[in-house]
């Protein structure tokens, strides 16, 4: 260990659901714990861009309270106003006509939204924890003194110390999409038991591509005048686009519209690697005009953002990843399980006891871990 690096009980890399989930139940059982996140925000994939003052929701597109821990954050966020009820219905685009078609009710459990952005719900997950914004770990290696080092990048923001280069763990848990933890283990792998490295490996994910399309106020009152009913379209046979949502209707004082579009995988997989992605936006906005408003396909101003892990289609089936080595290494993270938030938080929580129980056992939080952030 050097002058430039600090020692924690438990590192934590990637500040999405998991990762954060699995951080606070770990430091309010008592554990000294260090957030190390490569990106400039909060949640991971429950992400909220800004365009001229605009917010819109380019990752996650709601929240969808079906399983028992989303049930139970989503209760502690509608007491503290962070998320809303946004709608109840989601409607089908019919390739053949281009017609809308409304879903299967599912009015017994409606889409909950942050009218502040999404990233408002990571924002509350990381109440009170130490997390360290754009620091990419490079590199884990094993210590003399039974702790992983991580080495750190610098900061990128200029002007800013650079900070300690090093983060020695007594535990690790990697709460990363499986292909970014394989960049980090791979190195490691004789470390690490043939059986962990074989599960990482086998996981696969599919991309999506994120267009934010912003237009003149004067739609706004144009979709006033329509009273259009639809706020969010799926579009399950379409060859480019996938879903649709009239982003600006999460929040009441919207000075224009903003709608978010994802492609399919199959049209993110031809566009992954295009220096420039503003065509293949366009030609997603094109789409979405044939089957709705035809205004949709000419935007004021439109942004692309690649989402090269977006779903997970072969997770694995337990809810963490755990090696049992002298110094502990657990992934996290949706893929494990592969239910999307429902399931990042469930692996994000068997993450955390996983490391309690190779190290002190001390008694852990559960459930009342929301109730708990909510009081600080």
């Amino acid at each position: 260990m050097t002058d430039s690096s600090l020692t924690f009980d438990v590192a934590v890399i990637g500040a999405g659901m998991a990762g954060l989930t699995c951080a606070q139940l770990l430091q309010q059982a008592g554990y000294s714990t260090i957030v190390l996140e490569k990106s400039r925000g909060l949640g991971g994939r429950v992400a909220t861009r800004r365009e001229k003052e605009i917010r819109a929701d380019h990752g996650a597109r709601y929240l969808e309270p079906k399983g028992r821990h989303l049930r139970r954050l989503v209760h502690i966020l509608s007491a503290h106003k962070i998320v809303e009820p946004w709608t109840d219905k989601t409607y089908i685009g019919n390739d053949a006509n281009n017609s809308l078609t409304p879903a299967a009710s599912s009015s017994w459990c409606p889409y909950y939204v942050a009218p502040a952005g999404m990233n408002a719900v990571g924002k509350f997950l990381a109440t009170g924890l130490e997390i360290w914004l754009s620091r990419r770990v490079l590199a884990m290696t094993p210590t003399d003194q039974e702790t992983w080092q991580l080495l750190l990048e610098s900061p990128a923001e200029s002007g800013k110390m650079p900070g300690p280069q090093e983060v020695n763990a007594r535990a690790v848990v990697v709460a990363i999409p499986a292909p970014q933890a394989l960049t980090i283990l791979e190195p490691v792998h004789t470390q690490l038991p043939a059986d962990f490295m074989a599960n990482l490996r086998s996981v696969e994910f599919e991309p999506c591509l994120s267009v934010i399309a912003g237009y003149s106020p004067n739609r706004q009152r144009d979709l006033a005048q329509r009273e259009i009913a639809w706020k969010t379209v799926v579009f399950p046979h379409d060859e480019q686009l996938a879903w649709i949502g009239w982003d600006s209707s999460k929040r009441s004082n919207a000075q224009m519209p903003v709608f978010v579009a994802n492609s399919n995988p199959t049209f993110a997989q031809d566009y992954l690697e295009a220096e420039d992605l503003q065509p293949a936006g366009q030609m997603l906005l094109n789409r979405a005009g044939e089957y709705l408003n035809s205004w949709l396909n000419s935007p004021d101003w439109l942004q692309v953002h690649r989402w090269r892990y977006a779903f997970v289609s072969r997770p694995i089936p337990e809810p963490c990843l755990a090696a049992t080595v002298p110094v502990p290494v657990v992934c996290c993270g949706d893929w494990c399980g592969g239910n999307q938030i429902e399931g990042a938080l469930e692996s994000g929580k068997a993450a955390a006891e996983e490391i309690n129980r190779q190290l002190r056992r001390l008694p852990m939080p559960g459930e009342g871990v929301w109730d708990v952030i909510a009081r600080e």
